[in-house]
C-alpha cells in the first residue's frame, strides 16, 4: 500500500509540473493581439486541467513511477522528453478538433514542453544530488573542518568509464573510507579531465610522474584501486608494483566479475587486497548464472573434501546460490571447522550439517547419503600432492581410487541426482601416483550407469592459492629473504584462481543436468584454462611484486613423476565446445574400469604394497589409454596385517 501510494505521488508531482509549465507558458505568450482572432473555447483553468490530465496519462503509460528519483540517468531523461513531446501534440489535437486552437499562442505550444521538461528533470536531478550529497560542498556554512577529507587518499587507476561508476557507486553508498584524489588513465587524451569532481592527473605510462605530482602536492595516496584486471593494464609492470608496496602503498582491488556472480544489491562489495593471481592476465569469463541458480536453488547439496581450496569455495557458492541444504563432508577436523565456521556466519539461515568423515570408510558414507539424501554431490576430496602420493602409493590409491568408488556407490544407493568428481590435468598420459591414480577415477566414473543418478567429472590445471600450491611457496619463502626454489626453469603450468575453478565446475555440471535418456552415460569436461604460465615468470613477478631484490631464484631439479608442461586432452581424446570455458571430452577408453580391478588394487593397497600397487597402477592406465591391450584383473588373497 505504501509503495502504491509513494508510485501516486510521482505521478501527481509530474502531473503539476506539466500543469505549472503550461500555465507559465501561457502567460508568458499572452499579447494584445490574440483578441482579433477570438476567444478560445476553454479558459485558462480548464486548458491547465487537460495539459496536465494528458501529461498524467503518458507517465503512467510509460511507468515513469517506477524510476526512483535518486538513479535519474540519460535514458529517463530522452523518455521524459519524449513525455513532454507527445503531451503538447495530444494536447494540440484536442484542441485544434474543439475550435481549431483558436485564441491560443503558438509560442504557447513551443514553450510549454520545454518548461516541462526542465521541470520533471530538475526535480529528479535535485532529489539524486541530495541523494549523492553533491551540494555539501556548496554549503557556506560548511566549517573548514568539515571540508577536510576524512578517509585516506586514495588513487584510482584504470579506464574513465570505470572511475566513474566507481565514484558513482561511492556517492550512492556514502562509503567514506577513502578520499579520491586522482585518476591515472589509460588514454592520454583523457588527461586534465574531470569525473564527479575527480582531476585525471596523467595516463598509465606516465604512472610514477603521476605519484611524484601527488607527492609534490602533499597529496600522495595512500592505497591505490585498480579499477580494471592489472595484468591487462598496459605499461603496469611487477616492479611499479613492488616500489608501491615499500613506499607503504596499499594495493586494492574491485571484486571481480566471478566473486560478483552471486551478489545481489546495490551495496557494492568491499575492495581487497590486490593478489599476484590479477597479475595472470586472464580474459573474464562468461557466467551464465541463470543456469547455475537453476541447478544449486532449492536443492540439498553435499560436497567430500569441504575443507580444501576447492571444496570450501565450492560451499561458498552453493551456499549463495541458495541450496535447501548443504552437508559438509571432511577428513580434516581443523578445515571442516573452518569452512563450517565461515558458512555458518555469511549464511547463517541456511540449512546445513558438518560431517568428519574418510571417504575410504565405504560404510560410514553409505549411512551420511542416506541420512542428508543430497541430490547433488560434489566429490573433491583427494590427495593431490604429487611427491608425497608418490612415495606412498597406496594411500594414493585408498582416498583417490577407492575413495572415489565409495561415493559413487553412496549417490547411487541414496538415489542422489547427480555426482561430479573433481580431477585433474595430471591425470593426462599420468607419469605420477597421483596423476595415475585420478585417471583410474575418471575411467570408473565414466563406467558408472544408471537411470537415477548422472555422473561426471570435470578436469582443470592447477588452483593459484590452493594450498600447497606455488603461490604461497613462493611467498613464504620470500618473506624468509629466499631463495625461491624452482626445480626446472623452462617448467609451465596452466593456472586458475580458485573462484573461477568453482564457478566453472558449476557451469559444467549445469551443462551435465541438461542431458535427458533412459540411460544417460557419464560424461567428462576440461575447463578453459587459458595459456600456460612459465612457474620462472611467476616467481620473477613475486619477487617484484614484493619489492625485494635481494632474492635469489635456485634451480632443484625435477621431483619424482613430475613434467615439464601439462595437457588438458590425451592423445586418444579430442574435446568440443559445450558452454562457454566448458569443453566435454571426447574419447573411446580402451578398457572399462570393473569392480574387479577395483577390488585388486583394493586389496594390494590395503596391504600396503607399494611396490605392486604402483605397477598395477601404471599398468592399469595403459591399458585405459590404449598403449596396451586389457587384460582381466587377476586376483589374489592379501592376508590383512
Amino acid at each position: 500500500m505504501e509503495r502504491m501510494a509513494f508510485r501516486a505521488q510521482t505521478i501527481v508531482v509530474d502531473v503539476l509540473i506539466a500543469a505549472g509549465a503550461f500555465a507559465l507558458a501561457y502567460v508568458i505568450a499572452l499579447s494584445p493581439d490574440l483578441g482579433r482572432a477570438g476567444l478560445p473555447s476553454l479558459d485558462l483553468v480548464q486548458l491547465v486541467v487537460l495539459y496536465g490530465g494528458i501529461a498524467g496519462l503518458l507517465c503512467f503509460l510509460f511507468r515513469r513511477e517506477l524510476s526512483p528519483w535518486r538513479y535519474t540517468s540519460i535514458p529517463d531523461a530522452l523518455v521524459l522528453a519524449r513525455v513532454a513531446l507527445l503531451t503538447v501534440g495530444v494536447f494540440l489535437l484536442f484542441v485544434f478538433l474543439m475550435d481549431r486552437a483558436r485564441g491560443l499562442a503558438r509560442s504557447t505550444l513551443f514553450m510549454a514542453p520545454l518548461f516541462q521538461m526542465v521541470g520533471s528533470m530538475g526535480v529528479r536531478i535535485l532529489r539524486r544530488a541530495l541523494h549523492e550529497q553533491v551540494l555539501e560542498s556548496f554549503s557556506p556554512l560548511k566549517t573548514i573542518s568539515d571540508r577536510v577529507a576524512q578517509g585516506p587518499s586514495l588513487l584510482l587507476i584504470g579506464p574513465t568509464s570505470l572511475a566513474d561508476t566507481y565514484l558513482r557507486d561511492v556517492a550512492r553508498s556514502h562509503d567514506r573510507s577513502y578520499t579520491p584524489v586522482g585518476i591515472v588513465g589509460v588514454e592520454a587524451r583523457d588527461v586534465g579531465q574531470q569525473v564527479r569532481g575527480v582531476c585525471i592527473i596523467d595516463h598509465l605510462e606516465n604512472l610514477d610522474a603521476a605519484l611524484a605530482d601527488l607527492r609534490r602536492w602533499n597529496r600522495y595516496p595512500r592505497a591505490i584501486l585498480f579499477l580494471e584486471e592489472p595484468g591487462r593494464l598496459k605499461g603496469l609492470t611487477a616492479d611499479q608494483l613492488g616500489r608501491l608496496t615499500n613506499d607503504g602503498i596499499r594495493l586494492l582491488r574491485l571484486p571481480s566479475i566471478v566473486e560478483l556472480a552471486h551478489h545481489e544489491g546495490l551495496t557494492p562489495l568491499p575492495m581487497r587486497e590486490l593478489n599476484i593471481e590479477e597479475l595472470l592476465a586472464r580474459e573474464p569469463i562468461e557466467l551464465d548464472r541463470r543456469a547455475i541458480g537453476q541447478l544449486i536453488r532449492g536443492r540439498r547439496v553435499l560436497v567430500t573434501g569441504a575443507g580444501g581450496s576447492i571444496g570450501s569455495e565450492l560451499c561458498r557458492q552453493v551456499a549463495a546460490y541458495e541450496c535447501a541444504q548443504l552437508t559438509l563432508v571432511d577428513y580434516s577436523e581443523p578445515s571442516l571447522f573452518q569452512i563450517d565456521r565461515e558458512v555458518s556466519e555469511a549464511f547463517p539461515h541456511l540449512p546445513r550439517s558438518t560431517v568428519l568423515c574418510d571417504v575410504r570408510n565405504a560404510q560410514r558414507l553409505t549411512a551420511i547419503f542416506e541420512a542428508e539424501q543430497p541430490d547433488l554431490v560434489f566429490h573433491a576430496a583427494a590427495l593431490k600432492h604429487v611427491p608425497l602420493v608418490e612415495r606412498h602409493p597406496s594411500e594414493g590409491v585408498l582416498t583417490n581410487l577407492i575413495g572415489t568408488r565409495n561415493v559413487a556407490e553412496a549417490a547411487k544407493a541414496c538415489g542422489a541426482g547427480q555426482m561430479v568428481l573433481i580431477s585433474t590435468d595430471k591425470a593426462v598420459d599420468p607419469t605420477n601416483v597421483m596423476g595415475a591414480t585420478k585417471r583410474l577415477a575418471e575411467s570408473l566414473i565414466r563406467a558408472q550407469q544408471t537411470n537415477v543418478t548422472r555422473f561426471s567429472a570435470v578436469r582443470f590445471g592447477n588452483v593459484l592459492g590452493s594450498a600447497g600450491s606455488v603461490v604461497p611457496i613462493f611467498r613464504s619463502q620470500i618473506e624468509r629473504g629466499g631463495p625461491v626454489s624452482i626445480t626446472h626453469p623452462d617448467m609451465e603450468r596452466f593456472f586458475m584462481t580458485i573462484p573461477e575453478a568453482a564457478q566453472l565446475v558449476l557451469h559444467a555440471t549445469a551443462t551435465r543436468g541438461d542431458g535427458d535418456g533412459d540411460t544417460p552415460e557419464a560424461r567428462l569436461f576440461v575447463l578453459e584454462m587459458g595459456e600456460p604460465v612459465r612457474i620462472m615468470d611467476l616467481a620473477k613477478q613475486m619477487i617484484a611484486l614484493s619489492g625485494r631484490r635481494d632474492v635469489e631464484i635456485k634451480i632443484t631439479g625435477l621431483r619424482p613423476g613430475e613434467k615439464l608442461t601439462e595437457a588438458l586432452l590425451d592423445d586418444n581424446e579430442r574435446s568440443v565446445s559445450c558452454a562457454p570455458n566448458v569443453m566435454e571430452v571426447v574419447s573411446s577408453p580402451a578398457v572399462r574400469i570393473t569392480p574387479d580391478h577395483v577390488a585388486r588394487l583394493e586389496a594390494l593397497a590395503t596391504a600396503g604394497e607399494d611396490a605392486e600397487v604402483r605397477s598395477v597402477v601404471f599398468d592399469l592406465v595403459a591399458q585405459v589409454r590404449g598403449e596396451k591391450p586389457g587384460a582381466a584383473p587377476t586376483l589374489r588373497v592379501i592376508a590383512g596385517g
